[in-house]
């Protein structure tokens, strides 16, 4: 966070800094995309050093690896040229995948296939001595990559469960990671190039000022999130959510699915005006609304960071139970529908159509009941992965602060022994 926010700060300042040292300043602040990307490198480099030197998340035992144990590379060579051959074939799936996307080629997706294409060589070159290496530690090195390499090759038997397990976590990667990059430079120029000298008495602008930071938090720490799913950072991705309901529900809400679901079908804003509009008569309770707006995306991007490396969406990475995650389950998505909700005001709109007021708020009431389905597979799927989660799960609906109202609101209606969950044998 504290990287993030100094090469923020760095970014905005850089020509007065630039003139200091004697050089050319002119150029203005660092906001362009270039600039957004090193921010996520530098950010994600601080957690990855966090991680190992503060954390020691490599020592865990859930990394699967062993480091006392180093095999000879003779011994493992087999196995790696196999795991080799799963991952290239898997990046070049992903590859065509984007070729195919038209979507990927056009508006804000250019920047992410230009990131993308400058990283294949790298990525291919650096896979050779990461995956040598990492098999001689692994307690079992023969993992899903593995299984999809056998599964090509021909040579060796192979698990086809295993096999869907590494086409769950790669399509995940491939397709939120493109994603993930191509918002990365909108909110962070926003925040660099932002004059704070002009909006110091607006609260319409100083809340959106506020609300972009946070999001930039959330891109930044959520992007690395994706990127660095590896073992020796414990931030592997043990499995993807095997729920084709979970995968509509998730994908529903991201380009190209969302602009045709919730952009088009289900567009809720129809003639509305915002908050700013119908509260513009009233400047107390317009910084009221700001600040409220602003604790919101504050609880969103504190959900983000509370899971740091292990961020990503469908997947199980490991149970959280620490940040917001201690008071309800889904932070994230309470939070941000409660934003929407505040923000749109669906059921106020400037045509004066009754109709128009019916829909938006049908529509909204829609798209939180989308993500409420999200929260369930994902619940689903934590529940049938984790024992842990399931206690957790168990502890939530009886002490939660939005499922434990309701469970202590239903006891007093009729009064019942708590069910506590058992851990999977």
């Amino acid at each position: 966070m504290l990287t993030l926010l100094g090469y923020i700060l760095f970014a905005r300042n850089f020509p007065a800094i630039a003139e200091a040292l004697g050089f050319d300043g002119s150029r203005g602040p660092l906001s362009g995309p270039y600039s957004a990307l090193l921010a996520m490198v530098l950010t994600g480099g601080a957690m990855a050093a966090w991680s190992v030197l503060v954390d020691k998340v490599h020592r865990r035992p859930s990394t699967g690896i062993d480091w006392s144990r180093r095999r000879p590379v003779s011994e493992t060579l087999d196995v790696s040229i196999t795991k080799l051959a799963g991952l290239w074939s898997t990046w070049f799936v992903i590859g065509a995948f984007y070729c195919l996307g038209r979507w990927y080629w056009d508006g804000q997706y250019l920047f992410a296939m230009e990131v993308i294409g400058a990283a294949v060589v790298p990525l291919f070159v650096l896979s050779i001595p990461y995956v040598v290496w990492i098999d001689r530690v692994l307690v079992n090195p023969r993992d899903a990559a593995w299984h999809f390499g056998a599964m090509l090759i021909g040579r060796e038997t192979f698990a086809l469960d295993e096999v869907r397990k590494h086409a769950r976590a790669w399509f995940i990667k491939g397709f939120f990671g493109a994603f993930m990059i191509s918002i990365l430079p909108p909110g962070f120029a926003s925040v660099v190039e932002t004059d704070l000298s002009a909006i110091t008495s607006d609260p319409v602008r100083i809340g959106t000022l506020l609300f972009e930071l946070l999001f930039v938090i959330d891109v930044q720490i959520g992007t690395v999130g994706y990127l660095l799913t590896m073992r020796p950072l414990d931030a592997h991705i043990r499995s993807g959510n095997p729920f084709l309901a979970g995968w509509v529900a998730a994908l529903a809400c991201y380009p190209p699915f969302s602009w045709g679901v919730l952009g088009n079908i289900l567009a809720y804003e129809t003639n509305t005006a915002g908050w700013a509009y119908w509260l513009g008569d009233y400047s107390a309770l317009l910084w009221v609304w700001a600040a409220w707006l602003v604790f919101l995306t504050a609880i969103y991007a504190w959900a983000t960071m509370a899971f740091g490396l292990r961020f990503s969406n469908l997947t199980y990475r490991g149970v959280l139970t620490n940040g917001p995650y201690r008071f309800t389950r889904h932070p994230a998505y309470v939070s941000k529908n409660l934003f929407w909700w505040s923000t749109v005001l669906p059921f106020l709109v400037t045509s004066g159509s009754y109709v128009d007021m019916v829909r938006n708020t049908a529509f909204l009431a829609i798209v939180s009941g989308i993500y409420y389905w999200r929260a369930r597979t994902e619940e689903a799927h934590m529940l049938r992965e984790d024992a842990k989660y399931r206690l957790y799960y168990d502890w939530m609906q009886h002490h939660g602060a939005l499922t434990g109202r309701l469970a202590r609101l239903l006891d007093r209606v009729n009064p019942r022994k708590p069910v506590r969950l058992q851990p999977a044998e």
